[in-house]
């Protein structure tokens, strides 16, 4: 796959070995005619199903910054979905976290053919913030802890306290 740090889709060069065919995988029972109308119609709504060729390697892709993830519908921009850039093609790019390492997967197809080139990139912004969200949250369980361990101290000492056994006396 592509491992460059750039957050744009630039001009995909059929020949670079970084890029590796793909083809749409929805509807694969369906007419051809019937599989490229549903192809661009799940394009416009912002999903399609993908697989890298050589490995056989699916993906279920959504066009959308990272961060809108699982919100309300909404239409994906021409940064993500990009029918005007070359006649035939859509060009696409969709972040994801894929086995914990942040990507963004940008490639295009042919409308027609339903087949075209595509890879993944490592997004180096996206992995700095993911990073800062997982020190946040493990920086809160050790307050958590602590705080707990603290009040359990206390607690065994409230139930050790010299004090408190002379009045038993």
């Amino acid at each position: 796959m592509c491992f460059s740090s750039s957050n744009e889709i630039n001009f995909i060069d059929a020949f670079d070995p970084s890029y590796f065919q793909i083809k749409y995988t929805g509807f694969r029972d369906r007419p051809h005619e019937e599989r490229q109308a549903r192809f661009h119609t799940a394009c416009r709504d912002g999903r399609s199903e993908i697989a890298f060729v050589a490995t056989g390697t699916n993906l279920s892709l959504q066009f959308f910054p990272a961060n809108l993830h699982g919100e309300q519908r909404q239409t994906p921009t021409r940064e993500y979905v990009d029918f005007d850039r070359e006649t035939g093609k859509v060009y696409l790019k969709a972040p994801m976290i894929l086995n914990g390492v942040c990507v963004i997967w940008k490639g295009w197809i042919d409308m027609l053919r339903l087949d075209g080139m595509g890879c993944l990139e490592f997004d180096e912004e996206r992995a700095q913030h993911e990073d800062a969200l997982a020190q946040a949250a493990f920086e809160d369980a050790r307050r958590r802890t602590r705080d707990f361990e603290d009040r359990d101290r206390s607690h065994r000492e409230d139930l050790e306290d010299p004090v408190a056994s002379k009045i038993w006396d």
